[in-house]
C-alpha cells in the first residue's frame, strides 16, 4: 500500500493490484474514504468534511499525476510521491 502523499494529517495511497474505477484511499485517523480520480467523488466510506475538501483541492491540482501513480500501481510498479497541499 504505497503512500504517495501526506498534508494536514491526511495520508493517500493507491493500492497495487486495485479494482476498478481507478481510485485513491484517503485516510484520516480513523475515517477513510475510496474517491474516484475521474469524477473526485467518494464511493466507499467517508471523511470528516473538511478534510474530504482539502483532498478533492489536493485531488483537482494533481488529477494527471493521479492517473498516473494509479496506472503504476496497477502495473506493480511504485507509484510516484505527488506533492501535498502547501
Amino acid at each position: 500500500m504505497p503512500e504517495i502523499s501526506r498534508f494536514y494529517g491526511i495520508v493517500i495511497y493507491i493500492f497495487f493490484r486495485e479494482h476498478d474505477p481507478p481510485h485513491f484511499h484517503a485516510i484520516y485517523g480513523e475515517h477513510e474514504a475510496l474517491i474516484g480520480i475521474q469524477t473526485l467523488s467518494v464511493f466507499a466510506g467517508r471523511l470528516p468534511a473538511r478534510s474530504l475538501g482539502l483532498v478533492v483541492e489536493w485531488a483537482e491540482l494533481h488529477k494527471e499525476e493521479l492517473m498516473e501513480a494509479w496506472t503504476r500501481a496497477r502495473n506493480h510498479q511504485l507509484p510516484n510521491k505527488i506533492e501535498p497541499l502547501p
